[in-house]
């Protein structure tokens, strides 16, 4: 298999369908564009959320991810555990400079790295962290008609998943696409950027993870009419899209003109040959509104760039509009980052030297 997410068809076949037993305490579960699990227990709703990435990767980007899976839905973080995979020649000192930074970033948010461990392994040639971060928020009489609730656009309601968007509903997208993606790739590939293009452009992509938090427009969000959020990341904006689209089973339409991007993200993506719209994207947030006007209002009197890109249909038909030209929407295909990151793991094995 290739490398980043399973196929939507894998996804379906051999995760979904085994999973056959159900409890009533899990509200919101494995599914289709579905990345965070909801819990009833006692009088709290208990948010879960998970991501396992490569030491290409910044740990705290990793911490960031589950953070902003929480504030999608209307979660505080808690606590978090972690798993490491360390390869044989690691160093303890990478190991307890990842722990530092993993501890910094938590302490910052007031969450508790309520476990860890870490293995040695030959099954690795690069640290591997699993995140999962748990959080907390107040329980609903129906917590499932919560979800539902939605739809309608009830403000006090946290559970805003992708199952509850409708036909007929804009799509807001917060900030710019392919964000996380763009810093990534400018941080590795610092020199190549800059025999292009001026130093400064390299400099302002790679601080792009400034941005990468989205507890802000979360916040902004859920007061403001939102029905659905959707924390973009692995296969950029159209991943997003189609995770959405299966998730609540509406079709759309997508004007590719008014998705939101850096010039940074144009340039670093032009010259690396990488797609950025199926570029890593997080620190942007997807969302449905009856209203999308209104939510954009709201996000910009917070400081927050965002615009309406499309609309929710009703049907199956996903359709990416370039003005005259017209395209349905592919299913996701792997992270365009992973085939760029390729180039930098064998510098590192071969020292710059290909064979």
């Amino acid at each position: 298999m290739k490398t980043g997410k399973v196929t939507e068809n894998v996804f379906r076949r051999s995760i979904l369908q085994p999973i056959k037993t159900k409890r009533q305490e899990v509200i919101n579960g494995a599914g289709p564009g579905e990345d965070c699990a909801i819990f009833s227990l006692s009088d709290a709703l208990v948010a879960c959320a998970q991501d396992g990435r490569i030491s290409l990767f910044p740990v705290e980007d990793l911490l960031q991810k589950c953070v902003n899976i929480l504030a999608a839905r209307g979660a505080e973080p808690v606590a978090a555990t972690m798993r490491i995979l360390l390869p044989e020649d690691a160093e303890e000192p990478q190991l307890k400079g990842l722990m530092q930074e993993a501890e910094a970033f938590c302490g910052l948010h007031g969450m508790q790295i309520a476990q860890a461990d870490a293995q040695v392994t030959a099954a690795v040639r690069e640290i591997f962290v699993t995140v999962t971060a748990y959080g907390s928020g107040a329980k609903a009489a129906d917590p499932e008609a919560a979800i539902l609730a939605a739809a309608n656009a009830a403000a006090d309601v946290g559970w805003h998943t992708v199952r509850a968007a409708k036909p007929g509903q804009d799509i807001v997208v917060s900030k710019w696409i392919g964000l996380e993606g763009t810093a990534i790739l400018a941080n590795r590939h610092r020199e190549k950027i800059s025999e292009r293009y001026p130093a400064w452009l390299s400099e302002e992509a790679a601080n792009f993870r400034s941005y990468l938090s989205t507890v802000p427009e979360a916040a902004v969000a859920l007061k403001s009419g939102v029905c659905t959020m959707h924390n973009l990341s692995e296969g950029g904006i159209f991943a997003g899209l189609w995770e959405l689209a299966e998730g609540a089973g509406v079709g759309l339409n997508i004007d590719l003109k008014k998705l939101p991007i850096r010039q940074e993200t144009v340039e670093v993506c032009n010259y690396l040959n990488v797609n950025p719209y199926e570029l890593l994207s997080g620190g942007s947030l997807l969302m449905t509104a009856a209203d999308g006007a209104a939510l954009v209002t709201a996000f910009e009197e917070a400081g927050i760039p965002a615009a309406i890109v499309g609309r929710t249909t009703d049907g199956n038909d996903r359709i990416i509009r370039n003005e005259d030209e017209v395209r349905y929407l592919d299913r996701p295909h792997v992270d365009a980052i992973y085939e760029a990151l390729r180039d930098a793991l064998i510098d590192k094995e071969t020292g710059g030297k290909q064979e």
